[in-house]
């Protein structure tokens, strides 16, 4: 029997599953590491140790991922990523399965309960208002790069007492491209352009610490000529929003940087193949990330690179689901989803399997920069502390 078996439709069973794929793909020379876990301390980390969060706003299901028949898809997290990750198997995610209020949850470590389709700010503080505050960084310090403009909103939030001026940068490179382009020429970007894979009718106001064209220059170091030329030479969103990213690490280096991908999230369209490239896509761009890391001075060891899905997508054998296309039955393949960390005293090539919520990675994140997180619900993931 698979992870697809209705009869083993449990969190345990996705994580036991995921275990034994990885273990037939990774082969023998690390399958004593996956068995042979045992607690030790993580190195020494310096007081400049930075952080970046990749999260695929758009689960992928285990059978185009980790099950044998998926691994195709993604030979970069399997075999250049996991040999240096500790991996968890077993993410659940109890909030509300819409991927801006489900990441806004992974941002403030509780569970947001606003509509997914409203343009509000998350009501609890977020990891970027907590690390802002309690280490006194500035502004330049913490950024976010969101897909959408139904994320704008997602770096600081409505509670008075940590937000009013602390929250993160946000960076929506689609608006900036639509802003560089006024009224004309806007045709040959439209495969960069589109909102919103989910309810394309969605176009919420824009508010709150998103970057303004003006200041791509001051910021980015990036001319508007530039920008839209080096545009025309990508084939995704998500390729637009890592060259963004690549450019905040070269001219800010900032400590907390947030990077969240969405193209798998096409496949609410219905077309297998497009989510399929976007599993394939958000596999190369994951490496290149980890690549820039290594390859920054400010960046190489002495950054924790997280990577995690926000929730997952529903079976082909329930009912009440669409498959690949959807995520709304709420039902463990829904909810069930892994998390990959790398970075300096971080054990490599380790499985973690015990259940784990999506709520601790903020507080991971306050005990890895030393910072505090008073009103987050989550626990500290030992294993990589």
């Amino acid at each position: 029997m698979s992870v697809l078996d209705p009869r083993l439709r449990t969190s345990a069973a996705i994580a036991g599953s995921r275990r034994d794929f990885l273990r037939s793909a990774v082969g023998l020379g690390a399958a004593s590491a996956l068995l042979g876990f045992s607690p030790l301390k993580a190195a020494t980390l310096p007081l400049n140790h930075k952080a970046v969060v990749v999260t695929f706003g758009g689960g992928a299901r285990d059978e185009e991922t980790f099950a044998p028949e998926g691994q195709e898809n993604i030979p970069n997290l399997l075999h250049k990523l996991f040999p240096q990750a500790t991996l968890y198997t077993q993410v659940v995610n109890h909030g509300i399965l819409g991927h801006y209020v489900a990441t806004a949850s992974l941002a403030t470590g509780v569970y947001e309960t606003f509509d997914n389709f409203a343009a509000v700010s998350p009501d609890n503080p977020t990891v970027f208002e907590y690390f802002r505050r309690d280490l006194h960084r500035p502004a330049s310090d913490a950024w976010v790069v969101a897909p959408s403009n139904g994320f704008n909103r997602i770096g600081e939030s409505d509670n008075r007492r940590y937000g009013q001026g602390l929250g993160a940068g946000v960076i929506l490179p689609k608006n900036l491209l639509k802003a560089a382009m006024p009224g004309h020429g806007l045709g040959q970007y439209d495969h960069l352009l589109r909102d919103n894979y989910e309810d394309p009718y969605f176009t919420p106001a824009l508010a709150g610490n998103e970057v303004e064209l003006r200041q791509l220059d001051s910021i980015l170091k990036l001319s508007i000529d530039d920008f839209t030329r080096h545009a025309l030479t990508l084939s995704s969103p998500d390729e637009l929003s890592v060259y963004i990213a690549k450019q905040l690490m070269r001219q800010l280096a900032p400590s907390l940087l947030w990077i969240t991908l969405h193209d798998i999230d096409i496949a609410h369209s219905g077309t297998y193949s497009l989510y399929v490239d976007g599993i394939r896509r958000s596999d190369r761009l994951c490496a290149e990330i980890w690549q820039s890391i290594q390859s920054e001075p400010e960046y190489a060891n002495r950054t924790t690179m997280f990577i995690l899905p926000d929730f997952g997508r529903d079976s082909d054998y329930d009912a009440a689901g669409n498959g690949f296309q959807h995520h709304r039955t709420g039902d463990p393949l829904s909810r069930t989803t892994w998390l990959m960390a790398l970075g300096p005293g971080i054990r490599q090539g380790v499985v973690i399997d015990h259940p784990v919520d999506s709520l601790d990675l903020v507080p991971t994140l306050g005990s890895l920069l030393r910072f505090d997180t008073p009103l987050a619900k989550g626990r500290p993931l030992t294993e990589v502390l």
